[in-house]
């Protein structure tokens, strides 16, 4: 007799033969968009670094001009455009493996370091493994709330959770050391869940990167303005180091926002351990489906938000590139629609209010907690 407890996830939508069905042409269309990669994907990506470097370099060269307050501004804005494509359409999609099968080590996922003071290695461990397996369960999945915000019912409330709304506003500015603390895994290693060795290891490689982000940033394209110092004022080298920082802001704010705005609006579901426990290839692609939310826009948007505006889509298919997110989200909507399940989608303000509902909401000390 077979007494393995099965999952439940998914049962109020779809029986377990239903999930079966559904998860087999969700693998189907893997396959074949794996089966497609070639050429164009590979001209799009390195097509994304040409325009991300040219975008860089004219950026680094307008802030070299404070003495032309049009060119000044032009360089912030470039210089923020080529660090949000870096981090959005190439760092973090190339972190996945989406471009492995290319064998460019430029674009090699276990190599690839990118333009942020998180390193690498721990983010590929916290988000591709932790994150993506174990999607909005809890206990495993230390994304939700990001171990700072109480974004969930399910979440114990503290006193801390009743600035919910102004730390995250604040955790948006820097958001860069939000995930290389969130990366430390520092309480972890407080309940002696990860060891003190390696705790010392990630913190570390975590103080190194820091040293190299700022030495570039704030120490070495500073020092080149010096020159300008005779011709423009003292001023000059701090000119220089207030539009990196601006540019940094920009880019810190951008990914907050889209990262935010794809996993904690309002109807994104979250479940325990033991609900996730023995779940099908099938439930697992659900709970993927109604962890995640997507953000409509131009095409433009998306490529702006590494076309993680496409998040459901991402996270159901993490190693496939995401320039084929849109081609995807055709097929997924017609199987939602086969399936009648839900798909949280909607523009960028909709969702931007609903996570600040989220984050208002459960500031609130729930009246069970209540002496």
């Amino acid at each position: 007799m077979d007494t393995v407890k099965r999952s439940p996830i998914g049962l109020e939508y779809l029986s377990y033969e239903q999930l079966d069905a559904f998860g087999a042409e969700l693998d189907a269309l893997r396959q074949r968009v794996l089966d497609d990669l070639g050429q164009e994907d590979a001209d799009y990506i390195r097509r994304v670094v040409r325009v991300q470097r040219v975008s860089e370099v004219l950026g680094r060269l307008g802030i070299f001009c404070p003495f032309a307050w049009p060119v000044f501004a032009g360089g912030i804005g470039a210089l923020a455009l080529a660090k949000i494509l870096e981090n959005m359409e190439i760092g973090h999609n190339v972190m996945h493996g989406q471009y492995d099968w290319m064998n460019d080590p430029a674009l090699d996922g276990q190599r690839y370091e990118w333009d942020f003071v998180a390193p690498s290695e721990d983010w590929r461990h916290g988000h591709n493994f932790l994150h993506h397996t174990y999607t909005n369960i809890h206990g495993l999945d230390r994304d939700i709330g990001y171990s700072t915000f109480r974004v969930d019912a399910a979440q114990p409330w503290q006193p801390r959770h009743r600035f919910n709304v102004p730390l995250a506003l604040g955790l948006m500015l820097i958001f860069e050391f939000g995930v290389l603390l969130h990366g430390l895994e520092r309480q972890e290693y407080r309940r002696g869940k990860i060891s003190a060795e390696v705790f010392q290891v990630r913190r570390n490689r975590a103080l190194k990167k820091i040293g190299r982000q700022v030495l570039k940033d704030y120490v070495a394209y500073p020092a080149l303005a010096l020159p300008l110092v005779p011709f423009v004022g003292w001023w000059a080298p701090l000119a220089v180091l207030s539009g990196t920082a601006v540019a940094n802001v920009i880019r810190n704010a951008w990914a907050f926002t889209v990262i935010f705005c794809g996993h904690f609006p309002a109807e994104v579901q979250t479940y325990t351990r033991s609900d996730a426990e023995n779940e099908t290839r099938g439930q697992w692609y659900l709970r993927q489906l109604l962890g995640s939310a997507n953000i409509t826009g131009s095409r433009l948007f998306h490529v702006l938000t590494g076309n993680l505006s496409y998040q459901i889509e991402h996270h159901l298919f993490p190693d496939i590139p995401a320039r084929r997110y849109p081609q995807i989200a055709a097929e997924v909507r017609k199987l939602i629609e086969k399936y009648q399940l839900r798909y949280n989608t909607g523009r960028l303000s909709r969702q931007v209010r609903s996570v600040l509902h989220q984050l208002a909401t459960y500031s609130r000390r729930p009246a069970s907690d209540a002496h």
